[in-house]
């Protein structure tokens, strides 16, 4: 599904590619007919955020709020885990489940990214993709809540992803 294509694009590491695509990504967001009028809102809205910044200071941004505030850190098993010793063996199921699904994993990501889970996600039919979201719909929401504390611009694209891991909202 496209909109998880969308989701992952803007909430990994800003780059130049971004920066070019985004008249792209605004008319695909306008266009996809299984975003919601809320969701193409928020979308729309954190792309303007983007366009009013250089990428140097967009790249600041977002060291800023996930990179620098552990509540806000998009490695879902930090949430769960810490540091804690447990992480390494849900790093690695999870490594294997994308094994198995056919999807490799760059050796420059751990595979509880939020970007990287939400590539994984958009491979699957709506339904199966809510589930799998309903997974992390608790970690999901505590980042979103920390974002929301924050003003941050990205926290509405992180409340897109959490709703969508309701399944009382599947078509």
């Amino acid at each position: 599904m496209l909109i998880y294509n969308i989701l992952a694009r803007l909430l990994d590491y800003p780059d130049q590619e971004l920066m070019d695509n985004l008249p792209a990504v605004i008319e695909a967001i306008k266009e996809d007919k299984a975003i919601s009028s809320q969701e193409r809102e928020d979308l729309l809205n954190l792309i303007s955020w983007i366009n009013m910044h250089d990428l140097t200071g967009l790249q600041s941004q977002y060291v800023q709020t996930f990179d620098m505030v552990p509540e806000h850190d998009l490695h879902l098993t930090h949430h769960l885990f810490g540091d804690d010793r447990g992480r390494g063996p849900a790093l690695i199921d999870l490594s294997e489940y994308y094994k198995a699904s056919g999807l490799e994993v760059e050796g420059k990501e751990i595979p509880d990214f939020l970007p990287l889970i939400l590539e994984y996600v958009s491979t699957l039919d709506d339904l199966q993709a809510r589930v799998f979201l309903g997974d992390a719909a608790k970690v999901l929401k505590v980042i979103s809540e920390n974002l929301e504390k924050a003003e941050s611009p990205y926290a509405r694209i992180l409340r897109i992803v959490e709703n969508r891991g309701h399944l009382a909202q599947a078509a």
